[in-house]
């Protein structure tokens, strides 16, 4: 099968090695795998519902995959997803999104942030928490790496860098990953880093917090770029303004920042049934401090959790996910990403959300085939 770019979804999977012992296999690796994207495509959320779909639409999958012994049980479907090394699934899952996806183009806003699969996780192992990689402006993930056990996303980020393409793009990460090895490695993909400070750096963020109360008592002596934005939407009132500054010597240690140039501190008033507040949020980076460029990549950087980590739970069931054999919740995660990016580059626009879009693609073979690119 195809998608809309003419890449044969075979092509994604033939890399995968299959775990299975040669002489106890009855159904191929590629097609299984394929089954699986279709099953979750049309919005099975579990083994089960793969297989119940596959079984009534046989005859249409067998329009482009031999199946000689038919539509493998949930059963075998669960086995294999547990067996598959998610290393290889993932780098299969990357050359795919790198040839099928537009160019980022400049100064696209690749954000970085984790989500855990809450109920993924059994007695004697954490639940999996993966780190993905998201182009803000196309909506499409570009990667993933799961947190080791016992760890956290400051060893994933990196690995997860590494086998990236960011030449160009700025890349935005929460306070979790505002490390200096973290800032180097994105310097060292060609790319920005934008990092917001919080009190996992606690000495920055109080020469951030300083700075800017200093600032405040006299703007016109300090120079500084401004942008503002105003929101009104469901009795929220909420202006957003952003100082952008290259005072670094003011700030702790930049020098352990490579290529740091600028700070940024953005300034949130909202106002809601009458009630005013008001919050400081802190951030350095590589970028030249420009308020305007800072602010949008700032404000892109949030599209992550409405438009990827909600949708996971929200359109593909991620929370309630109960997969705890071996790497079967890895392995499932990215599928659902596959699935996602492929809702996400249907360049028909369409009405209604990734659910709808995958309640169509179960009721119509001609939408299933479009954006499988058969059509």
């Amino acid at each position: 099968m195809e998608t809309g770019s003419k890449l044969r979804l075979a092509d994604v999977f033939v890399s995968i090695a299959d775990p299975r012992q040669a002489g106890k296999v009855e159904h191929d690796l590629v097609e299984l795998l394929v089954v699986a994207v279709n099953g979750v495509l049309v919005g099975a959320d579990t083994f089960v519902e793969i297989e119940l779909w596959a079984q009534e639409r046989l005859d249409w999958l067998r329009r482009y995959l031999r199946l000689a012994n038919g539509i493998p049980s949930h059963d075998t479907f669960g086995r294999l997803f547990g067996l598959i090394d998610p290393g290889e699934f993932a780098a299969a899952f990357r050359s795919w999104v790198s040839a099928i996806a537009p160019g980022l183009g400049a100064d696209a806003v690749v954000a970085i942030d984790g989500k855990t699969s809450r109920r993924s996780g059994k007695i004697d192992a954490t639940p999996l928490h993966l780190v993905s990689a998201f182009a803000a402006g196309a909506g499409l993930v570009l990667g993933q790496r799961a947190t080791a056990q016992k760890s956290n996303e400051k060893t994933a980020i990196p690995e997860l860098l590494a086998t990236l393409a960011l030449e160009g793009c700025i890349v935005t990460i929460d306070a979790m990953g505002t490390q200096a090895n973290i800032a180097q490695a994105i310097r060292n993909r060609g790319a920005d880093y934008v990092l917001a400070v919080k009190d996992n750096q606690p000495i920055l963020a109080d020469s951030l917090r300083d700075f800017f109360a200093l600032f405040k008592t006299a703007p016109q002596r300090t120079p500084h770029t401004t942008a503002e934005t105003i929101e009104k939407n469901h009795g929220r009132h909420e202006i957003r303004r952003c100082f952008a500054f290259d005072q670094l010597d003011c700030l702790a240690r930049p020098e352990q920042w490579v290529d740091l140039k600028s700070f940024a501190v953005i300034e949130s008033e909202r106002c809601v049934a009458g009630k005013t507040s008001v919050e400081h949020r802190f951030y350095i980076s590589s970028l030249p401090p420009d308020a305007e460029r800072l602010s949008q990549a700032i404000r892109a950087h949030w599209s992550v959790e409405n438009r990827l980590h909600w949708c996971m739970d929200v359109a593909f069931a991620d929370d309630q996910m109960r997969a705890r054999t071996g790497h079967t919740a890895h392995n499932l995660a990215i599928l659902k990403h596959i699935t996602l990016n492929l809702i996400r580059l249907d360049p028909i626009k369409r009405k209604g959300g990734i659910r709808a879009r995958r309640f169509i693609a179960a009721t119509s073979d001609r939408y299933r085939e479009h954006l499988l690119g058969l059509a």
